[in-house]
């Protein structure tokens, strides 16, 4: 795919995936979550890509929705009527795909899916699925000048882009709906206090820390271990008994132990730097 609204550079095992719409303060459209859905995708399969790093052309991360467009600005099918049982039963249906399921969501799902470590480097305003969309972003930073509003209130809609799943597992559900309902616009020093982001930083210093940051995870580290251990932690949290987690673990740990475990094992005893070739990830959660 060429993208109209993305940018996908990759330098060092680093891919720069940068939102580019900077006229329209990279405002979201359904183009651009077609593309970034289809950009996690082949991050998640490039050997050249060993972690992700999202951030914004121009002044801002992204805006929110871009409202200047005609019919349902959502890009949602006002034809349609969908039940619950419906939507679960035709969830992969195009109809239902382009026509019913929030686009938001389906970008998470994706960024979620990735089996590469994600950062987050909000540059600027990041509000509605401007916000939301950082969420399954396994680390967030903010630069002095970010500022981040879940203003879903404000538009008669709900938070969307599964951010009722992400979310109150990274702030608490108190403070998950206090944002939610107020719709209020954060600071980066809100938002830094709240949980939300790692570190606040000069706008100079926002891409140099990410990269530093996206360098030590995955400088002699196993792609494997690593894509294991993001799938691991995500969806062994919302487990209901520490048994499941065991079970996963135990695959996961059986599979890299005789795989890049051994090189791992051998550098440790020679004093050396570890040469990770496994590239395949083992099947441990259920069909």
């Amino acid at each position: 795919m060429v993208y109209e609204t993305l940018r996908y550079d990759v330098s060092d095992g680093i891919l720069t995936l940068t939102l580019h719409r900077p006229d329209q303060l990279n405002a979201f459209t359904v183009t651009m979550a077609e593309e970034l859905v289809d950009a996690f995708g082949r991050a998640g399969t490039d050997e050249d890509v060993a972690a992700v790093v999202v951030t914004g052309s121009g002044r801002a991360f992204c805006a929110g929705m871009d409202l200047s467009a005609e019919g349902n600005v959502f890009g949602l099918d006002e034809s349609l009527r969908p039940t619950p049982e419906q939507l679960r039963e035709r969830l992969d249906d195009p109809e239902f795909v382009r026509g019913v399921r929030d686009t938001g969501g389906r970008v998470t799902l994706a960024i979620f899916d990735c089996p590469k470590p994600v950062i987050g480097a909000i540059n600027g305003p990041a509000v509605g699925i401007g916000a939301t969309m950082t969420l399954p972003m396994d680390v967030r930073i903010a630069s002095e000048k970010a500022r981040i509003g879940f203003v879903f209130g404000k538009l008669g809609i709900v938070p969307e882009a599964a951010s009722s799943w992400f979310l109150p597992r990274l702030v608490g559900i108190s403070r998950a709906l206090e944002w939610t309902y107020s719709a209020e616009i954060l600071t980066a020093a809100e938002a830094h206090e709240g949980g939300l982001v790692r570190s606040v930083v000069a706008p100079d210093d926002l891409l140099p820390t990410a990269y530093a940051l996206a360098a030590k995870f995955t400088t002699d580290r196993s792609r494997v271990g690593t894509a294991l251990t993001r799938k691991l932690i995500y969806r062994n949290v919302a487990q209901p008994h520490p048994l499941e987690a065991h079970l996963t673990d135990s695959l996961a740990m059986f599979y890299t132990s005789v795989g890049d475990g051994k090189e791992g094992v051998r550098a440790f005893r020679e004093k050396r730097r570890p040469e990770f070739t496994e590239r395949d990830l083992p099947r441990v959660f259920p069909s």
